[in-house]
């Protein structure tokens, strides 16, 4: 009987361990199902390989498995990466293989929603270019092209903060490839590869994957989000091909300041689309404009898309207040309902906007103003940077912004000695061959070079300080890529600036995998994993608008144990249990962000293998 069968249906146990609960789609390869997972009691994904014909061609059959391997051979070298749908696990079940997956509870397809509810604003589809571009560019540094980028692949579901279309994720690398790597490539060759409408122009005719025809099939996806319609849609497959290869892209009429992006990554000539750091200096630009051009960029609020009203509404930069003199408390709980607390360093902090856009905003530098005249050194950013003297490799910085709105236009920077609660660090530089190249090349280069950082912190963003014209040899002929707080301080050096036996003063600096001391309940300090230690941070969580950090002392625990849980870290959940750390910092800015960890059950010490 063919696999797909009412056999192969809900009740099914697969691998004697995965309990087929419901279908939640099919495609080209097979069905997708809710699965249980008996053995750790948690929900999954399971994608299963379908035959149609009950007697397959065996040349077929052995493409479509070595293809089901490959998408998760492909799909596991992007494990965790926060814009990919996690593969767990590939097994074999009656000689075809399994894909286990995430399960991504209230997830939608692009295709889906956009059907549903209507085209998405232009900043809105430009916030989701940047995580698909995010996810894809980490597959072309290993060498996979994805080959089938569409809205049916687009999963949109909610984040953390309860925005419902927060979290973003590229998903399905079947038809995925390493051209480089002598891998076979599993197709007929009849078929083409991809989806017709959405395929590069250059693989239609047969040419080989390469980033640039993702980056077409990008711009065809995001001209879906924003039109309601893809850009070569036709009454037929074979019309629809014919169409990107020798016709061009209906004009755009909702798309705003995204419709020269979607012009430029759909060129017929690859040679002619943007690079992936160009393409996402363009989208970043539209998410959240820069305030010289904002004129020029926002977004018509009459664009906005029937279901925007359920999404959480950007909030406006609260002013800077004064904080009177004293210690404000930060709180840990754990299961017995220990409290610890840390005092806090004292400045005022922007309760900046926790809106979806700004939250998942891109790129962001400082455009330095060149000095003018007199024969007077130049300042190596500018004027509007203010530096007298190039950056150094740790330093530390405090960031004012024009108006006091974060990330809007240009910085002016002051150092700080790293104690009175800075805005962020210098984490690395970028070195250019011209001004020119570093103003084009550096932002992009330093979230690249930030960004394993930022994805051990739990709220930063990169900002890249451009050599002006006149300083570019005073500053080194390099463009400094600074980590800064994204809604506050950071309270102290980051990452390998830290140094061991430090107090932390705010949960701002706690970065995943830090092993903790915990002297008392108001002293937490960084310690090596190597040696014994209290906790581990494992992730970061979020609790509600409305709960207020006196609320937070019976809650972040709980909180903590349902989003971050140590057994999905390999913790025996028998000997440990969470942990979690709450700052008055986060409590300031709005964000609301909890440390989870992972401690001993009983109070004991960790010791250095448990890590």
């Amino acid at each position: 009987m063919p696999s797909g069968s009412p056999t192969s249906g809900v009740g099914r146990v697969i691998a004697g361990r995965y309990l087929l609960l419901n279908r939640l789609g099919s495609g080209g390869m097979g069905h997708v199902w809710l699965a249980h997972d008996q053995r750790l009691a948690c929900e999954v994904a399971l994608k299963e390989i379908v035959f149609r014909e009950p007697e397959p061609d065996a040349g077929e059959r052995e493409a479509r498995v070595a293809r089901a391997r490959a998408e998760a051979r492909h799909a596991a070298g992007l494990r965790g990466h926060p814009h990919v749908v996690t593969v767990h696990d590939v097994l074999e079940h009656d000689g075809l293989p399994w894909i286990v997956m995430e399960y991504v509870e209230g997830a939608v397809d692009l295709k889906e929603l956009v059907e549903r509810r209507g085209p998405l604003a232009p900043a809105e589809c430009a916030r989701l270019g940047l995580a698909v571009l995010d996810a894809l560019t980490a597959g072309h540094q290993r060498g996979v092209m994805h080959r089938d980028v569409k809205p049916a692949n687009i999963l949109l579901a909610p984040d953390r903060t309860g925005a419902p279309y927060g979290r973003i994720l590229l998903t399905d690398y079947g038809i995925s490839v390493q051209p480089d790597a002598g891998e076979t490539r599993y197709t007929l060759a009849s078929v083409l590869v991809g989806t017709s409408g959405y395929l590069a122009p250059e693989r239609a005719t047969g040419g080989s994957p390469t980033p640039a025809a993702d980056l077409f099939s990008l711009g065809c996806t995001l001209y879906y989000g924003v039109e309601g319609r893809g850009p070569f849609e036709r009454e037929s497959n074979l019309a629809e091909v014919t169409a990107v290869v020798m016709e061009e892209p209906r004009p755009t009429v909702r798309a705003g300041a995204l419709g020269p992006v979607l012009q430029s990554l759909l060129a017929k000539d690859p040679a002619e689309r943007p690079s992936a750091i160009e393409a996402e200096a363009a989208l970043s630009r539209i998410v959240t404009p820069q305030a010289d051009s904002y004129a020029r960029t926002q977004t018509d609020l009459g664009s906005q898309p029937p279901w925007a009203a359920a999404a959480p509404a950007p909030l406006p930069p609260a002013p800077t207040a004064p904080v009177p003199d004293g210690f404000g408390p930060v709180v840990v709980q754990s299961p017995a309902h220990r409290r610890r607390e840390l005092p806090r360093a004292l400045r005022a902090v922007l309760a900046a906007s926790l809106g979806l856009v700004l939250a998942l905003g891109g790129v962001w530098y400082a455009t330095a103003h060149q000095e003018s005249g007199g024969g007077a050194k130049a300042k190596p950013y500018g004027s509007a940077v203010g530096l007298a003297e190039p950056l150094k490799d740790g330093d530390c910085v405090l960031a004012d912004w024009p108006d006091s709105a974060r990330f809007q236009g240009t910085p002016r920077l002051r150092l700080d000695a790293c104690g009175n609660v800075p805005d962020g660090q210098v984490m690395a530089f970028v070195q250019a061959a011209s001004a020119d190249e570093a103003r084009k090349l550096g932002p992009g280069r330093c979230e690249e070079r930030t960004q394993e950082i930022r994805e051990r912190l739990a709220d930063v963003r990169t900002v890249a300080i451009v050599p002006s014209g006149d300083g570019f040899e005073a500053a080194g002929r390099r463009t400094a890529c600074l980590v800064l707080g994204a809604h506050g301080p950071v309270y102290g050096p980051l990452g390998a600036h830290r140094k061991p036996g430090t107090s932390f003063t705010d949960t701002a600096n706690m970065q995943r995998r830090d092993c903790l001391q915990a002297r008392t309940n108001r002293d937490a300090r960084l310690v090596s994993c190597a040696g014994p230690h209290d906790e581990q941070v494992l992730g970061f969580t979020r609790l509600g608008k409305d709960v207020t950090l006196g609320r937070a002392r019976t809650e972040s625990d709980a909180a903590c144990a349902k989003d971050v849980p140590p057994r999905e870290y390999g913790f025996d959940p028998s000997v440990y249990t969470s942990g979690s750390w709450t700052s008055a910092g986060s409590w300031k800015s709005g964000t609301h962000f909890v440390v989870c960890t992972v401690r001993r059950q009983n109070g004991g010490t960790m010791e250095g293998e448990e890590s």
